[in-house]
């Protein structure tokens, strides 16, 4: 009988060092995995504050929760299963789901670069496209509503590439692995948005604050730091993401359009960056990324000039035209209740 203990205690062991070593190897694979995404990673990062600005700043940490709640939903509830579903029924259409994807990020930042150099055109495009309301929690929830859209294009671009680096293994490793990969992102993009767009009210608390030499002084010549630049640094990343959300999904369009076995694009955009590589070598990484996300940037800004009329004039009022058959099929059935 001891024996027999022994042994179910030695294969209880030996079980459970098979699921720690399991542990570790989907622990690494997810880090690996959301290595790969940092690229899209960083570019959520600087396109998710610009949604933020111009709100009183008891709004802004309520509003980086409602989108983060968002972004979680997007990676969790929609995108992990539906990209485990179309993996292994689908595959063929991930592809094309995320070129349109890709084609809704370069609309949405051309759109901004359009606002800024017609602003009146743009105005009007935007009034066509649905009413403007002056209501500041209509306001709000237009904006919340607009970032976890794109932040859905974004997770869904990441999630894809995790998929894509994980190993083939049982579905339920695969699915760990994304959610953690899921979990590990939103947290470390929100939480540093939120510590971005706080920065001013933490540099004001140091620039008043009252403590004594000799890191009094220093802490208030950073705090009126904080106060001066955060401004300036909201700006400037407001164009990075603007300029990142159109490389993105320029880059998208271009590698979806070579896995169709039309590659003209890419291997110009990739010829162009081995140029670079090659006329200064000692910044060859730096160039290649930079002149490579040019490219997709130029495929982008293209492909959201396209898109813009497209939206204004088709899309548009298709989906005002089937909004507005709605309330007609609600009234039709009400009468037919009454009737009965």
């Amino acid at each position: 009988m001891s024996v027999g203990l022994i042994a179910l205690l030695d294969d209880i062991a030996a079980l459970a060092k098979v699921a720690a070593a399991s542990l570790d190897d989907i622990a690494g694979q997810a880090a690996k995995a959301g290595a790969k995404a940092a690229g899209v990673v960083i570019d959520d990062a600087a396109v998710t504050p610009r949604y933020v600005t111009g709100f009183s700043a008891a709004r802004e940490l309520p509003i980086i929760g409602k989108i983060a709640v968002g972004s979680l939903k997007n990676k969790l509830l929609i995108l992990l299963p539906a990209a485990l579903i179309l993996s292994f029924v689908a595959p063929q259409a991930i592809t094309p789901l995320l070129m349109i994807g890709g084609l809704f990020l370069c609309y949405e930042g051309v759109e901004k670069v359009y606002a800024l150099v017609l602003p009146h055109a743009a105005h009007a495009h935007e009034s066509a496209l649905e009413a403007t309301s002056l209501d500041a929690q209509s306001l709000e929830d237009q904006k919340v509503a607009g970032a976890i859209k794109t932040d859905f294009i974004l997770s869904a671009e990441i999630m894809a590439i995790t998929l894509a680096a994980v190993p083939s293994g049982s579905i339920f490793s695969q699915a760990f692995i994304l959610a953690v990969v899921g979990l590990g992102i939103t947290a470390m993009v929100y939480g540093g948005v939120a510590l971005i767009v706080k920065a001013d009210d933490l540099g004001l608390m140091m620039a008043r604050g009252q403590a004594m030499p000799p890191m009094g002084p220093f802490l208030r010549v950073i705090g009126r730091g904080l106060v001066t630049g955060m401004p300036y640094f909201l700006k400037a990343l407001g164009i990075v993401g603007t300029a990142a959300m159109i490389w993105v999904g320029g880059g998208i369009i271009v590698h979806g359009l070579e896995a169709y076995g039309v590659g003209g694009l890419a291997h110009l955009i990739h010829g162009a960056g081995e140029v670079a590589v090659h006329a200064v070598p000692v910044l060859a990484s730096v160039l290649r990324w930079a002149v490579e996300a040019a490219g997709a940037g130029i495929v982008g800004i293209v492909a959201g000039l396209v898109t813009i009329p497209v939206a204004g004039y088709v899309i548009s009022p298709a989906w005002r035209y089937l909004k507005s058959l709605l309330p007609r099929r609600r009234r039709k059935e009400a009468l037919a209740d009454g009737k009965k």
